[in-house]
């Protein structure tokens, strides 16, 4: 309730705030209704990037400098309500990283997890913490937090592909470290496919864990399991009327999520299929592994196709019309959230 305040009385509070000033103190009563709104209002706006219109300028990037040089020669998906800050939503950082053949992106560790999810080419490959796995497309690979990993191309073409981290939640607890490794590169220790032999068949070791704490021990989720995994589903049963068919990357020792802090996770929508409107607390990225369709985020509505990149912002309806049978990669906080018992979501009924 909002009221007129005389003029000598509004002069008195506002000589009061004054003085508060100086003692670094400021009236709650003036800033509440700001700090906790009755609902969620995201600064980040719905974006999309089309893939075929960046690609010459990433390709460009590999003309400049090389992998060396830039360590990560990768162009940042800057969501435009925050123009130099390298966010996409509101907590996560994405950007596309360009190898190109015969090059190593040298070996480091961070604080910040990361993921991969496979854009273009044959011949990329990233090795963490001593095993190597190559990056096919569409597929998703993780960098658990303070694992040392290191990329490279074998290949005779340019590889790119998304990177995901989540840079601006561990910055917000001020917890950021990182290590440059002590040579360009990793010593192979451990053959390739070890962690999905050993993790990813339905079967688990009788002793020992993961070598990433909280993390999953498997690092790469082949498109070609995943697509077939929804492919499955979908003749089994119909497609749910606001997520269509999707099924989360799950973490074999606990069933959770495959990292602490994001979330990831895929969407097929078969075509001809519209899902209904819904929206939730996590800001999303979403990348198209196959197929063609149509995004409507709040009043903005995008056409997308194979390989373009979206940004949908915490508590804005979404829905997705399919062209052709659709392949949609998303990751977000909401890992995050539920552990903070923060995560909300609202579904409009179909039948309302």
């Amino acid at each position: 309730m909002s009221t007129t305040l005389d003029p000598t009385t509004a002069k008195k509070r506002q000589d009061f705030y004054d003085r508060l000033g100086p003692h670094k103190l400021a009236p709650l009563w003036e800033v509440l209704k700001g700090l906790v709104p009755p609902e969620p209002k995201s600064r980040a706006v719905p974006y999309q990037w089309k893939y075929d219109e960046i690609r010459p300028l990433l390709l460009e990037s590999g003309s400049l400098l090389t992998a060396e040089e830039a360590e990560r020669r990768a162009l940042v998906l800057e969501n435009p309500s925050f123009p130099g800050e390298s966010r996409t939503t509101s907590t996560m950082y994405a950007a596309i990283q360009l190898i190109m053949p015969g090059e190593t992106a040298p070996a480091h560790r961070h604080a910040a997890s990361a993921l991969r999810f496979m854009i273009e080419g044959e011949g990329a490959f990233t090795v963490v913490g001593g095993e190597r796995t190559i990056m096919r497309r569409g597929d998703f690979v993780i960098t658990p937090a303070w694992a040392f990993h290191d990329h490279g191309n074998s290949g005779n073409e340019p590889c790119a592909w998304l990177d995901g981290l989540d840079i601006h939640v561990v910055s917000f607890f001020e917890s950021m470290f990182s290590e440059e490794f002590n040579d360009q590169s990793q010593t192979i220790t451990r053959p390739e496919g070890d962690a999905l032999a050993r993790f990813g068949e339905g079967l688990l070791p009788m002793e020992g864990g993961s070598r990433y704490g909280l993390t999953t021990p498997i690092f790469n989720y082949p498109f070609e399991r995943t697509r077939k995994a929804l492919t499955a589903t979908a003749q089994a049963q119909d497609p749910d009327p606001h997520i269509a068919v999707t099924m989360r990357y799950a973490n074999p020792l606990d069933g959770g999520w495959t990292m602490p802090t994001i979330s990831a996770w895929m969407t097929y929508v078969p075509k001809g299929f519209e899902t209904q409107p819904m929206r939730s607390t996590d800001g999303m990225v979403m990348a198209v592994a196959d197929g063609r369709g149509a995004l409507k985020v709040g009043d903005r509505n995008f056409a997308f196709g194979l390989r373009d990149i979206h940004a949908i912002p915490s508590w804005t309806w979404r829905s997705f019309k399919a062209i052709e049978n659709c392949f949609l990669f998303f990751f977000s906080d909401r890992v995050a959230q539920e552990k903070l018992g923060l995560f909300r979501e609202e579904r409009r009924n179909p039948h309302a």
